[in-house]
């Protein structure tokens, strides 16, 4: 099957789901009353609860937050075990009918308590000891997390030490998109370009100075680096580094998406890898494996955390709820979307070139270098596969 096919049958069931049943959610379910303000607004204290300067603003931050690698990893790994036919199936159904409403709902239930985070949350509707139980088990679920995101990007710095410097830079163009947007009251959409233009700076940096750590504690040391950064960040006005920076990341994202299905109306290549392998797998049967695999990309509960810690109390209005968190999350399933096409269309399944075969990449290389070299292959036409590999 043509995976142009593919990329706009799924593009269509999205758009529909979000314009239709979105629409159906915020009006129907919640019955928003806009006139009411958020608490952004009422409990503004510069540090946790400050209005965003546009819904857009909020959007990438909100999205940045949640399309992490999980929208990626899990659509390359399930895949290779199960096809790319449940695989398919489930993003797009989890995407629209569970994932969007899940994150809209969490958005909404912190909105009507005060912007309280959804353990606080927990407490009001059910007991102070259902809290006590949920806290314990966020706490535990964000020291997962933390240490497996903090892994995964330090072994990347030293396995690809020209991002280093972008990722550095990327610190320093977020403050000052802050600075200029909130306390110079610079107009946001100059802010951007000025930030974005000096990404692109530190993006050509990064490819002419590489960052090397010569020690065989390396890794040891990034995890160190970023765990210190984190607990930095998480202290600093929201407005100053968190917002901007996942609002400026946002723009990346962007460009790799557009990038990418430009890649696949272009060259349209087949689907190599076959529609559906097996009941049975190595990890286990599709049921229930399938929804552990691909949590980000059809429902993750971990975004909930998203739009009740942070999103509600930077909603400047409660008109952009349904954009900001049932929008991310229709484009999170985007994203997904073209992992699949990457994996499945980009590289041969079997018999095809040295390097490009997906599950010989998957066994010796991992997700991480899977993924690049099929979006790689998607976006050759347009950029070359080296350039591509590496966005």
């Amino acid at each position: 099957m043509n995976s142009l096919l593919v990329a706009l049958l799924g593009l269509v069931l999205f758009a529909a789901g979000y314009y239709f049943y979105a629409a159906f959610i915020e009006k129907k379910v919640w019955q928003i009353d806009l006139a009411k303000k958020t608490p952004a607004v009422l409990k503004d204290d510069g540090l946790d609860y400050v209005p965003a300067k546009h819904w857009t603003v909020l959007f990438g931050h909100h999205f940045a937050s949640i399309a992490g690698a999980g929208p990626i990893i899990g659509p390359v790994i399930a895949c290779s075990l199960f096809g790319w036919g449940p695989a398919l199936l489930w993003i797009v159904i989890g995407s629209i009918f569970i994932g969007g409403v899940h994150d809209f709902s969490s958005l909404m239930l912190s909105l009507r308590h005060q912007g309280a985070t959804v353990g606080q949350v927990a407490e009001n509707v059910l007991s102070r000891r259902s809290r006590l139980v949920f806290s314990l088990f966020l706490w535990l679920a964000l020291i997962l997390v933390v240490a497996v995101f903090a892994a995964v990007t330090a072994k990347t710095m030293v396995a690809e030490p020209r991002i280093v410097i972008p990722s550095l830079g990327m610190i320093l163009a977020a403050i000052l998109f802050g600075l200029m947007v909130y306390r110079w009251q610079v107009n946001q959409w100059q802010a951007t370009l000025v930030a974005l233009a000096l990404i692109g700076y530190f993006i050509y940096l990064g490819l002419q100075f590489p960052i090397i750590i010569n020690s065989p504690h390396a890794v040891t040391i990034w995890i160190v680096v970023l765990l210190g950064y984190a607990f930095v960040a998480s202290v600093i006005p929201v407005n100053i580094l968190l917002q901007p920076r996942d609002y400026l990341s946002a723009f990346i994202l962007f460009f790799g998406l557009i990038l990418g299905y430009l890649g696949i109306f272009v060259s349209m290549p087949k689907m190599q890898a076959p529609m559906f392998i097996s009941q049975q797998s190595a990890q286990g049967p599709l049921w229930p494996m399938m929804f552990v695999i691909i949590a980000c990309g059809a429902i993750s509960g971990f975004h909930s955390l998203i739009s009740s810690g942070t999103t509600s109390k930077q909603l400047p209005r409660k008109k952009a709820a349904k954009r900001v968190t049932f929008g991310g999350m229709i484009l999170e399933g985007v994203l997904a979307l073209l992992a699949v096409i990457a994996v499945c269309a980009g590289l041969s399944w079997t018999g095809g070139p040295a390097g490009l075969v997906y599950p010989e990449l998957m066994k010796e290389s991992g997700w991480i270098v899977t993924f690049g070299k099929g979006f790689g292959q998607l976006v050759a036409p347009l950029i070359g596969s080296t350039i591509g590999a590496l966005i």
